[in-house]
């Protein structure tokens, strides 16, 4: 795969404000399109997985080329593909109910094997499932094997229903990876197994989530120089997907590390499409996915505002690296399987609402902002139990918002800005009432305890 430059990333439209780590993240997965396109014609296997607990650093050692269906759903939202393919579905017979990732990415296939950036998308020699909290993976792997006859492997995933990850969970799964996954990766692929060259990916894994958790918890200072919700979206891309223990992603999270911390040097808050933005007004800490068809609109309702996002669930979906976890190269099989354990949805609700208390604490947040995803269970089961909970412990107002992940169907633009508006008033009325105007100006930051 070819590394992206900066020189390449500089080739931007100019109607929209990016960051360069924007751009050079965005020539990055175009590139991997690009790979998947060309891998079986270059004698490579195709390998179809998940992002929350993606098996990445594995997959690698066996050469597979890695297409991530969430991934191709979501960039087929951006890219106003996704109504059309979702329709398609529901002509086919799926439910209008049915998660609208799974529906986009079926209605992609049924128009032929032609990915997002409009590269070819190859059949998927293997389907590898590491089952981290959403039961809805399970069906849609089951489509596709039914589709294209893949070979399917299952790496199942204990829950923490207790909130605690505990030895005999991480030895299952390590005693999975030994007996079942290893061995099928072997075969499919013809490569033999070798954990140094795992332990060496682990090594690069390791520089990544450094950078990428100094980036996230930058949203520390005062002003916030990052979005850590619609920014963020660009960020985490890279160690979500296709590019976790390589090079391109050492070097991407280097990149982007560097012009965060100028950022904080010169007191700037985020990028966003339209430039900086302005005055930081409030701080907001959000749960659920974002709307990616109206993906910009969406973003432009807070910015317009001063409200930034200072941390969010969804940017820990493929990795809860600022609570301590990091790839281990001298414990390679454990490390996968404490990362797969750990990750987001597969934590329980108590668990979920001990961590929005915490960052509505170390972010100073004003508040807490869910976004229910219509179609998404995994996300959206319990969350006005966690925004209650989370009001009465920290004593912050909360707001609850609806739309879908790619269908434009569910977004309602003048419905979303019509409730942001009120939260905002929300947050001043309850500002005015403890006698504080918590007033933010722009000037050089300083750290946020």
């Amino acid at each position: 795969m070819n590394t992206p430059t900066t020189a390449t990333a500089a080739k931007k439209p100019q109607n929209v404000q990016k960051e360069d780590a924007m751009w050079l993240q965005k020539e990055m997965i175009n590139a991997n399109y690009k790979d998947l396109g060309n891998a079986h014609a270059q004698g490579r296997k195709v390998a179809a997985t998940f992002v929350p607990g993606n098996l990445n650093e594995l997959l690698m050692c066996f050469d597979f080329a890695r297409s991530l269906p969430e991934t191709n759903a979501l960039q087929n939202g951006l890219r106003k593909k996704s109504g059309k393919f979702i329709m398609d579905a529901e002509r086919d017979g799926h439910s209008e109910d049915v998660c609208t990732y799974v529906k986009a990415d079926l209605g992609m296939m049924m128009g032929g094997e032609v990915g997002p950036t409009g590269d070819p998308l190859p059949r998927p020699d293997l389907l590898l499932l590491s089952y981290t909290g959403c039961f809805t993976f399970m069906k849609w792997f089951e489509l596709i094997r039914h589709k294209y006859g893949s070979e399917t492997v299952m790496l199942h995933v204990p829950y923490q229903g207790e909130g605690r990850v505990a030895p005999n969970m991480r030895d299952y799964v390590v005693k999975q990876l030994k007996e079942t996954v290893i061995p099928t990766l072997e075969r499919v692929s013809g490569v033999k197994f070798d954990i140094d060259r795992l332990r060496q990916y682990m090594r690069e894994s390791v520089k990544a989530e450094e950078d990428l958790v100094a980036v996230l918890q930058s949203a520390k200072n005062r002003p916030s120089p990052i979005d850590g919700y619609f920014g963020a979206v660009y960020y985490i891309g890279p160690i979500f997907t296709a590019f976790r223990g390589t090079r391109e992603a050492t070097q991407y999270y280097r990149v982007l590390r560097s012009e965060i911390e100028e950022r904080i040097r010169l007191g700037k808050g985020p990028v966003t499409p339209d430039g900086d933005m302005g005055e930081e007004k409030y701080r907001l800490v959000v749960e659920g996915p974002p709307n990616w068809t109206s993906f910009r609109d969406f973003w432009k309702m807070f910015y317009d505002e001063g409200a930034v996002v200072v941390t969010s669930t969804y940017s820990k979906v493929g990795g809860v690296y600022d609570f301590g976890f990091r790839h281990d190269p001298e414990h390679p099989l454990e490390s996968l399987a404490e990362y797969c354990l750990g990750c987001y949805t597969n934590h329980s609700l108590p668990a979920r609402i001990n961590m929005i208390c915490q960052y509505m604490d170390e972010y100073e947040a004003d508040g807490l902002l869910i976004n229910s995803i219509k179609s998404c269970n995994s996300f959206s089961a319990g969350q006005l139990l966690m925004l209650r909970e989370v009001e009465k412990r920290t004593g912050k107002p909360a707001a609850f918002i609806e739309t879908d992940l790619v269908d434009p169907r569910y977004f309602s633009a003048a419905n979303v800005k019509n409730r942001l508006e009120s939260y905002f008033q929300m947050i001043k009325q309850k500002r005015t009432a403890h006698g504080s105007p918590h007033h933010i100006s722009n000037a050089p930051a300083t750290a946020a305890h």
